[in-house]
């Protein structure tokens, strides 16, 4: 049993300078009756998001933090989630997470705010794995029914566009990845020296080498196919770092392409309003010429007829990740899974609020033969338990960031502690995590 013993919450700032929730929970020690265990979480934020994400509550006020302040949140946590749960013992974690859905009361957490609750579930874990003094990653093992031994392939973004950077290119993130390595620390290697090579590239070009949210750079190409020259700027990087592409390294896409349909029927891309058969042409052409191992969110969330044709187009070739399309909610991936839409999901707390409903979406799409990709957000913060949450789920992959910005990079050393942690037991995903796909 692990009884409530303190909860509490205030506002911090995200690697965007804007305020987000942290929350305290601390719970009665089992080996001491005057000790407590404290486990903290700050929650993330993102700025490309799926219409079906739960509710991330903001004050709205003008005056402060550009309306973007969290106060009402956190005033939440300290005065409506904490009186309602200290005091009370929670067998699992399933249990206060039920609790604190009940007192919210709303589908999208709109009560209290998923951003409210979200910090209270996953520092309640952090709580629990302490006082069973048990790292977090092995708890989230046990919680799940996993070995908790495998370290992800990273999906590294190192060409930022789209709502992360202001340069004018439409798909969101160009990702390497290095899954053809025996160990995730020599992947991890080989993301930053591609990324390194990546910037000398593009400050010979005249390009700009300032980063985007996610940390990867944000260069403004010139021209009518400007996709293809930052593609063809990472497959030099790769080259120039001695690694050999469609080998060891693959590259991913995230498209986001919500963000630049038209509304309608239609997507804004390179000065053209394009049919889903044009873009799933684009893409098409583009598995041919590069080895994409993965595209995300192709078409929009609301393009399901899109989605069908490119599922059934490119499905067997490459990963196709439905972000803004599942929200990692298990209402709408089970639309998916039952209309054989994409084969994979983005996994992200807080689009769904609580670390029970993330596990329940996880275990869904694992029995459905979806792949689930851990990810942060575009508004992340130094907490790493997305980290914890990708080995003990051992779902295989990670997206956070490029090999710049600490907020990015915290997760990728905490990775590399669990690697060293689990010593002959860790077990890096690499290729054949992507066997099913026909390269």
């Amino acid at each position: 049993m692990s009884k409530i013993k303190a909860i509490h919450g205030r506002e911090v700032l995200d690697s965007r300078g804007f305020p987000t929730v942290e929350v305290e929970v601390s719970v009665a020690d089992p080996r001491s009756s005057s000790e407590v265990c404290t486990g903290r979480a700050i929650v993330p934020s993102g700025a490309s998001t799926g219409e079906g994400e739960a509710l991330e509550l903001r004050d709205g006020d003008p005056k402060r933090y550009l309306g973007k302040g969290v106060l009402t949140a956190v005033q939440n946590v300290n005065e409506r989630i904490a009186p309602s749960m200290i005091g009370r013992e929670f067998q699992l974690q399933s249990l206060l997470d039920d609790a604190l859905r009940d007192l919210d009361g709303t589908p999208n957490k709109s009560t209290l705010g998923a951003n409210a609750i979200l910090g209270v579930s996953m520092a309640f874990l952090r709580a629990q794995a302490l006082a069973q003094r048990t790292p977090s990653d092995q708890f989230i093992a046990q919680h799940y029914g996993s070995p908790g031994v495998t370290l992800p392939v990273p999906l590294m973004n190192i060409i930022n566009g789209g709502k992360h950077a202001d340069n004018g290119l439409a798909v969101q993130e160009f990702m390497i990845v290095p899954a053809g390595f025996d160990r995730f620390s020599e992947a991890l290697r080989a993301g930053a020296e591609i990324f390194h090579r990546l910037k000398k590239i593009l400050h010979k070009q005249g390009l700009s080498t300032g980063v985007g949210d996610e940390g990867g750079f944000a260069p403004q190409f010139s021209g009518a196919k400007s996709h293809e020259q930052a593609l063809v700027a990472i497959t030099q990087a790769v080259s120039d770092a001695g690694y050999k592409l469609g080998e060891q390294i693959f590259l991913a896409l995230d498209s986001a392409a919500s963000e630049f349909s038209d509304g309608k029927s239609g997507y804004l891309f390179e000065g053209q309003t394009l049919t889903s058969e044009e873009m799933i042409g684009v893409y098409s052409q583009w598995a041919k010429d590069f080895p994409i191992i993965s595209i995300e969110d192709g078409l929009s969330e609301h393009d399901w007829k899109g989605w069908d044709l490119l599922t059934r187009t490119l499905g067997d070739k490459c990963q196709l990740v439905g972000d803004d399309l599942f929200c990692t909610n298990p209402i709408q991936l089970k639309r998916g899974i039952d209309s054989k839409i994409a084969n994979a999901i983005l996994i992200k707390l807080n689009q769904i609020g609580t670390v029970t409903e993330t596990l329940e979406t996880m275990k869904l799409a694992a029995s459905a033969g979806y792949h689930a990709i851990m990810s942060h957000r575009s508004g992340e913060t130094e907490d790493t338990f997305i980290a914890d949450l990708a080995v003990g789920t051992d779902c295989g992959q990670i997206k956070t960031g490029s090999a710049s910005r600490t907020d990015r990079i915290a997760k990728y050393n905490q990775l590399l502690r669990l690697e060293e942690r689990l010593g002959d037991r860790a077990r890096f995903a690499g290729l054949k995590f992507y066997e099913k796909f026909k390269k």
